[in-house]
């Protein structure tokens, strides 16, 4: 295996582990005795140079107890990177990613993991724009007063009014729409509205396995042609119908195995449905207990290339897949966010 390939994974759980599991202590964090998924030693194994830490709160929290615990990830991060200045670098920006990268540093940003995190207020979702947040998961899994989620039957169907009024305005702040978790109505209706190019930090696609957490073709498609990115995620359930299949009847008897193969097999046909310029990797370690064999840590994102270069796969593509697509998608929200920020200065 090798390590050449840089990595800009979208999304990352470690915020979430870190209050539950750790009280939100950030030491530790360079010891790989002491973590699973994620610690510094492991991302520089896997190769990984840029990040998006999810700020992800669960929906049993609500009103202001939801963003009260959003502010507590957006610390944690921003403490972790303090506290580990040689490993992590907080970049808000692709051109201050790029530079972290360049120093050696891996490049964090921010991803807040739903719509519920705003507490139906442009105020809020602003602040969070202005403590460095440059994306926002429509939804997780609970429907919000304004956009559906894939994971409970439909509500609104789709986006409501308001829900275009917070899609505007993340066009206008430059934070990146992101559809992952979302239902299919909702994402569409999030395209139609959107100006910028849109992502999705961490899906599989509905043609291999018809997970809810799964988009079909033609929005893998309109992803796409608006100039986005959709990162294929690790979760075994979203990739083979036989895991998601074990995993609705209980998961009674041992686990149906999920490999390398299958993530490939997804991250292949992203790319033939969207190209090669619009497919890209959110794993999703930290935020499930279980991970495909032989990916079972953000060490192992050099075995997934491997598996693709077997498929034909050069290294300029690899390079694209692992990090600049998604950099490429940020470019073009950067200007936007750049002039928000330039308001609060004048």
């Amino acid at each position: 295996m090798t390590d050449a390939i840089p990595v800009f994974d979208g999304h990352n759980d470690l915020p979430w582990t870190a209050r539950t599991e750790r009280g939100y202590s950030v030491e530790g964090i360079d010891d790989t005795r002491l973590t699973v998924h994620t610690d510094i030693p492991k991302l520089r194994a896997g190769g990984v140079a840029a990040q998006f830490w999810s700020a992800y709160v669960h929906t049993d929290l609500s009103g202001p107890g939801v963003v009260t615990a959003t502010l507590e990830q957006i610390d944690f991060i921003h403490r972790m990177a303090a506290r580990y200045p040689e490993a992590f670098r907080i970049a808000a920006t692709a051109d201050a990613a790029r530079a972290a990268i360049a120093d050696g540093r891996i490049a964090s940003m921010i991803g807040v993991e739903g719509g519920h995190q705003i507490d139906d207020s442009l105020a809020v979702l602003r602040s969070y724009a202005r403590l460095g947040a440059r994306y926002l998961t429509l939804t997780w899994n609970a429907h919000t007063s304004w956009a559906d989620t894939a994971a409970l039957p439909p509500e609104h169907g789709g986006l409501t009014g308001f829900g275009r009024e917070v899609v505007a305005e993340m066009n206008r702040i430059g934070m990146l729409v992101d559809l992952a978790h979302v239902s299919t109505d909702t994402a569409r209706d999030a395209l139609d509205a959107s100006t910028l190019p849109v992502i999705v930090s961490h899906s599989g696609a509905a043609a291999l396995n018809p997970h809810p957490r799964n988009q079909p073709d033609d929005v893998i498609a309109r992803v796409a042609a608006g100039g986005g990115v959709y990162m294929v995620a690790f979760v075994p359930s979203f990739l083979t119908v036989e895991r998601y299949e074990w995993v609705l009847a209980g998961e009674d008897g041992p686990a149906p195995v999920v490999t390398i193969a299958d993530v490939a097999d997804h991250v292949d046909h992203v790319r033939e449905v969207a190209g090669i310029d619009a497919v890209g990797l959110g794993a999703d370690y930290d935020g499930t207990d279980a991970m495909p064999e032989g990916l079972g840590s953000v060490a192992d994102y050099p075995a997934l290339f491997d598996e693709l270069r077997r498929r034909g796969w050069s290294d300029a593509e690899l390079v694209k897949l692992g990090s600049g697509n998604v950099l490429r998608v940020i470019d073009a929200s950067d200007g936007a966010y750049r002039a928000f920020l330039a308001e609060g200065a004048a």
